[in-house]
């Protein structure tokens, strides 16, 4: 059949990828979607997308203040966005038919399509949705150095 060890790597990873979550909990049984993932995880949805000389990352973050959205560029490809969703009064347990709704800490870690620069970004926030506008570097990478 001529299998490879990167076959038998790649069979493994696909495997670990519908049983486990990134988080290395054991993901319930019945098919989880993609679609429903970030969900699950405590994460948020992000849209990234690249025009003319900057990126754009636009996120939903419903329930959260404006206050309580932090967004660091950790490096010239990686953009966090973190949020703290707070309830607005503390609930019992009791008398919920179904309780889906989420609060506390959300965090997410995006990579970026472009190396950018935190010089001249823009963000906003409004109706929930976080926007953040970052100018892409033009520093070259994988310049060669000449060794003497």
């Amino acid at each position: 059949m001529g299998w490879s060890w990167r076959d038998l790597d790649e069979m493994m990873a696909d495997m670990e990828n519908r049983f486990w979550g990134p988080s290395g909990r054991l993901l319930p049984a019945g098919g989880i979607t993609d679609r429903m993932m970030p969900a699950i995880r405590g994460e948020f949805r992000v849209d990234i997308r690249e025009h003319d000389d900057e990126v754009i990352v636009v996120a939903d973050l419903p329930g959260t203040e404006k206050e309580d959205v932090r967004v660091t560029l950790l490096s010239p490809g990686t953009l966090e966005i973190s949020a703290e969703k707070k309830s607005e009064k503390e609930e019992k347990e009791e008398g919920f038919y179904v309780r889906e709704r989420m609060f506390g800490s959300m965090c997410r870690v995006v990579p970026l399509p472009h190396d950018v620069t935190d010089k001249d970004a823009v963000s906003s926030f409004k109706n929930g949705v976080l926007e953040v506008r970052l100018k892409k570097t033009t520093t070259e990478r994988g310049a060669s150095i000449k060794v003497e």
